[in-house]
């Protein structure tokens, strides 16, 4: 049987589990912007093949949580039925909010595989998700790697105990249920290409898809030129900046990246635990070494990623975690930048980088006995990205997380907010023979003029996205009330009753000289209304 028929179906079974988890969520942020990640285990839990509807930073660190899901629970305890279940920062994706869900697969009495998925529920308790936390214990509910059915019965305690600390209980159930349901899409499939095809021995198939990605991207890595190369980047932080330090060294057939000297752990949310750090220094590279290849154990092992324990990149428990992306989402700028001389030429100027992902909810008055209208919602705007190569930069576009904006239609639904405006912000790009990306200008009020609560893990507010080969630096990002007074990019506040909160959004650093940019260009520009003269 040909292989590549194995490995096309493969790729069709994940990207359907991936669409039935977007269609079955309750959370907006994956069932709109698409925040989830999905994929295929062998028996060993190395990720086989992935789907392209995801995140990096869940599919990444994915694929190296399924193994901690077998050193709790062997394949040799597991059952038919059974589904397992975690949010555990430091075994799955990074941070509470993320749920991981792993599912085995039985053919013929005996285990052949698994599958995952990860999304995004909106809250877990805490805190809320925001970066105000100083310790994991204030961010939610931690649940250990533990059996959410078994043998296809539910574990009504865990259930009723994940639901009795959360603010929107019926999300939180629905979007579990949402992730046991994706997984069990993903093994009818799996079951009926076995028997269609007749397969009795699953492993042989895995094994060669994983040796065919490991020896091409390794002979891809061989063809560049060995060495070392650096780079750092100051980012805005919490209340101090934070400097990230990267090494990346070329030998042979793997890359090594090393972020020894990055800024300490924080006493705030935004520290990253290394499977997040993993997930997009990784990813950074493979935008640029064998893209082609598909993303799985076997292309994952030509590289490895390395961080001092105590540093932010590599934060240990109980340190707080919440907005890890703020940071985590800066990396492949970070390690493309590494990768600028070996590429020459070929590399994009940095963009926004990190989402710009609020979480509104509703300002709850300590006295009074006026009714309260409860609500959470987590909108998701983006910036520009920086200049590409021989293109101008993508405005409003996620890099490197590819999480879609959520539709102001949306939005207004699922809360009292209105959304006034959304638009271009004119001139936020940076300058360059290759234009950045720009960003995006929101206003938002209450729709009765209540006062509303916004929690901020921004970036690029104090430290713009640098241009490349010449190229301007972006516009940084901006919040403030529309009454005029300024608030800081990350942290809790109150939007006044009356009055409306203002986001502009970072543009993306331009490349190359701007005097080499053809004037069709620029006239093209001013006509779009997307610079001014």
């Amino acid at each position: 049987m040909s292989l590549q028929f194995v490995w096309n179906r493969l790729l069709a079974i994940v990207e359907d589990q991936a669409q039935t988890l977007m269609r079955t969520a309750f959370s907006t942020v994956v069932r709109e912007a698409g925040d989830l990640s999905t994929g295929v285990f062998n028996t060993r839990g190395e990720m086989l093949a992935q789907a392209v509807t995801g995140t990096p930073g869940h599919v990444n660190s994915m694929a190296r949580a399924v193994r901690n899901f077998l050193e709790v629970f062997p394949l040799l305890e597991l059952d038919k039925g059974d589904v397992l279940v975690t949010n555990d920062p430091w075994l799955a994706t990074g941070h509470l909010n993320d749920f991981t869900v792993v599912t085995p697969v039985f053919y013929h009495e005996k285990a052949v595989a698994l599958f995952a998925s990860t999304s995004h529920i909106a809250d877990v308790g805490g805190r809320g998700f925001g970066p105000d936390a100083n310790e994991v214990f204030e961010e939610g509910i931690c649940v250990p790697i533990s059996r959410l059915f078994k043998r296809g019965e539910l574990n009504d305690t865990l259930m009723q105990m994940i639901k009795s600390n959360v603010r929107d209980p019926i999300t939180a159930e629905g979007d579990l249920y949402s992730l046991t349901t994706c997984n069990a899409v993903g093994v009818t499939s799996l079951l009926r290409l076995f028997d269609e095809l007749d397969i009795v021995d699953p492993d042989r198939y895995g094994d060669e898809i994983l040796r065919r990605s490991k020896e091409t991207v390794e002979n891809d890595i061989l063809a560049l030129r060995d060495g070392s190369y650096t780079n750092a980047m100051v980012v805005d932080g919490y209340d101090e900046p934070i400097e990230i330090r990267c090494a990346l060294t070329i030998t042979d057939r793997h890359i090594d990246i090393d972020f020894a000297g990055t800024s300490g752990v924080s006493s705030w949310g935004i520290n990253v635990p290394m499977p997040y750090t993993e997930a997009y220094a990784s990813f950074g590279v493979r935008c640029l070494v064998a893209p082609d290849v598909p993303n799985n154990e076997g292309s994952l092992r030509t590289m490895s990623v390395r961080a001092p324990e105590g540093c932010i990149l590599n934060a240990q428990p109980p340190s707080a975690v919440s907005a890890r992306h703020a940071l985590g989402q800066m990396l492949p700028d970070v390690v493309i930048g590494c990768l600028a001389p070996v590429f020459s030429g070929q590399v994009p100027a940095e963009g926004s980088s990190c989402i710009w992902n609020p979480v509104f909810r509703n300002y709850h008055r300590p006295t009074g006995n006026e009714p309260i209208q409860r609500f959470v919602i987590n909108p998701i705007f983006n910036g520009g990205t920086g200049a590409r190569a021989d293109k101008d930069g993508l405005s409003t576009t996620a890099f490197p997380s590819g999480v879609r904006t959520t539709s102001t239609e949306v939005n207004e639904v699922t809360s009292p907010l209105v959304f006034w405006q959304r638009e271009y912000i004119r001139d936020s790009g940076g300058d360059g023979r290759f234009r950045g990306g720009l960003g995006q200008k929101i206003e938002i009020e209450h729709r009765t003029g209540s006062p509303f609560v916004l929690s901020k893990m921004f970036d690029r507010v104090q430290h713009a996205a640098r241009g490349r080969d010449g190229g301007s630096d972006g516009t940084p990002g901006r919040v403030y009330l529309r009454s005029g007074q300024a608030l800081r990019g990350k942290g809790t506040d109150v939007v006044p009753a009356g009055d409306a909160l203002i986001l502009e959004t970072p543009g993306g650093g331009g490349s190359g000289d701007v005097s080499l940019r053809p004037r069709a260009k620029v006239e093209a520009d001013l006509a779009a209304d997307l610079i001014t003269r």
